[in-house]
């Protein structure tokens, strides 16, 4: 399995690794980009039959040609052969575009720079990350399987690269990151995730903020790989928290609100969830997907509208209680060991195929 130790499918990897175990599922993980830091090597460390390989490859979307990213691919299929893996699950899909894999191999799409563009800027991808849609278009087209984290996002994915059939969708998922807390919940709206990413919705959820009558901070980055950047009025930035950090801050179970444009699954907002905490969401087909008559739903880009919701929970302590507990008990659905469950049914179908695909 391939991943990265940057973003969110880090962590992604690391659950299913560890919930792939109890199945018998000997996992290599093979990082590209930046090498793990010392934390996350210990992350690793205590995931059973895991193993990490740290192969200094580039990450596709840290690359400015396509030449990089289709060398690691060829890289990747050569370590797969090199430790007799009966399956590849390629977190990136890019690399499947031109290397030859000998066994079947699993394409999971977690995002991809086309449809991140079309819902940023609408219109035609700009010529210099054409070759990113070109390379996850045969990626998508030459893999055994792709899997997405939503039916949202497989739908999108089918109609973006005119797949023939729409992509599996297994849902993510996060076990709590600490116990349900005993104590009171406390008066604040928080949001987490890349902040300077403009598809979060965070300019809406800055101006929202100057119309309540609590703090609202935001965990995250406020300047992207890329430059960019966001300058926040009414916020209150708290920059990047660790989990330890972040599970103190949510179990205050404070109003969670996402106001993100396009999103594939949204694992802030299942952490949010599992805490307990009220959550408001934009509307778009992703967060109903998973949370219809879990949360309140509001226009992308209504900040009145955000503030509205948020004030309204805290001023309504029924109305906040049953919304805690339709955002856990909705969360219960969306574990590590559903995904795995899900992935192994997968993987077992694909492994039947191997010796087809390795005489062909």
């Amino acid at each position: 399995m391939t991943a990265d130790a940057v973003g969110g499918v880090w962590q992604y990897a690391l659950d299913l690794a560890a919930a792939l175990a109890p199945h018998g599922v000997q996992t290599t993980l093979a990082v590209l980009g930046p090498s793990p830091s010392a934390a996350q090597r210990a992350e690793a460390k205590r995931v059973k039959r895991l193993t990490l390989v740290d192969t200094q490859l580039p990450l596709d979307w840290l690359c400015d040609a396509p030449e990089p990213v289709l060398a690691a691919g060829e890289a990747i299929a050569a370590l797969a052969r090199k430790i007799g893996a009966d399956l590849v699950q390629l977190n990136m899909p890019t690399l499947g575009a031109r290397a030859r894999f000998d066994v079947p191999v699993v394409a999971v799409t977690h995002g991809c720079v086309a449809t991140w563009w079309e819902a940023a800027f609408g219109g035609d991808l700009a010529p210099q990350y054409r070759w990113h849609r070109l390379l996850m278009h045969e990626g998508l087209h030459a893999t055994d399987q792709v899997v997405a984290p939503s039916a949202a996002y497989a739908a999108t994915i089918a109609r973006h690269y005119g797949l023939s059939s729409t992509p599996h969708a297994i849902h993510n998922g996060r076990n709590p990151l600490a116990p349900m807390p005993s104590s009171a919940p406390q008066d604040f709206a928080f949001t987490a995730g890349r902040l300077w990413d403009q598809v979060k919705g965070v300019r809406t959820l800055d101006r929202a903020a100057a119309w309540l009558s609590v703090p609202f901070c935001a965990a995250g980055a406020v300047r992207g790989p890329h430059g960019e950047t966001i300058e926040l009025q009414h916020l209150h930035p708290l920059g990047h928290l660790s989990t330890e950090a972040l599970a103190r801050r949510l179990a205050a179970r404070p109003v969670f609100v996402s106001a993100a444009s396009f999103e594939p699954f949204g694992l802030a907002v299942l952490e949010a969830a599992h805490a307990g905490c009220p959550l408001v969401l934009s509307d778009i087909d992703t967060f109903r997907e998973l949370w219809d008559d879990a949360a309140l739903f509001v226009s992308p880009d209504d900040e009145a509208g955000y503030a509205d919701a948020i004030e309204a929970i805290l001023k309504d302590p029924v109305l906040r209680h049953r919304l805690g507990e339709a955002a856990r008990s909705r969360a219960a659905r969306y574990t590590p060991q559903a995904k795995a469950a899900a992935m192994a049914a997968l993987f077992t179908d694909l492994a039947a195929k191997a010796p087809a695909k390795r005489a062909a």
